[in-house]
């Protein structure tokens, strides 16, 4: 990627805060009284997101990090951190929502997502901002690749399961798109006939 194509990326960090904003949001839908198709549905795009986002972080942002700031306290607990929420993940996956322990476990696994997310939103950021701040450009386009690259591993799996989520976003979104292919993109029946009376 050209130097101007990375510097218009989002930066890493702004990259890593938004997945943030979207595991704890999807998270915010998960309720006892969920019906079990939305709480697996929400569970798996949760779990998808963090380990997602973990193999990101791991191969592209802690490095970087690690390589400016040297030995870190808080860097260094956070690959245990991801360790330990993978293995909560994989205790959620062997089980249903039907199983009386899936939504203690799933607010675990949540309450150790925020704890995380405190540290790298209060200290690693901020310290990844002043001390990679000419890299953090190109250090989100590199995510950005990498992360087409994982998501393209399981697409459906992704979009049915964000569906599940957020469904009242996924309708308005198909909604716009059969709109916007209806009436206002080019090449559409109507655009087509309103060229021809002109």
């Amino acid at each position: 990627m050209s130097d101007n194509a990375s510097s218009m990326s989002p930066s890493i960090t702004a990259m890593i805060r938004l997945d943030h904003m979207h595991v704890l949001s999807a998270s915010h839908r998960y309720h006892a009284s969920t019906p079990w198709w939305r709480k697996r549905a929400i569970v798996n795009n949760v779990c998808a997101a963090l380990e997602i986002h973990a193999q990101l972080e791991e191969e592209i942002f802690y490095p970087a990090l690690a390589r400016a700031l040297g030995d870190d306290e808080t860097l260094a607990k956070s690959r245990p951190e991801h360790d330990e929420m993978r293995a909560t993940i994989e205790k959620l996956r062997s089980m249903g929502p039907e199983n009386a322990a899936y939504d203690g476990l799933f607010q675990q696994l949540i309450r150790n997502v925020v704890h995380h997310v405190a540290d790298e939103e209060t200290i690693l950021l901020p310290d990844a901002e002043r001390v990679l701040k000419h890299e953090l450009h190109s250090l989100g386009a590199a995510m950005t690749r990498r992360r087409m690259e994982l998501l393209g591993e399981r697409p459906m799996e992704i979009a049915l399961n964000n569906a599940g989520t957020f469904p009242l976003a996924t309708a308005l979104l198909g909604l716009s798109l059969v709109l916007a292919l209806r009436y206002g993109l080019p090449g559409s029946r109507r655009a087509l006939r309103a060229g021809r009376r002109t």
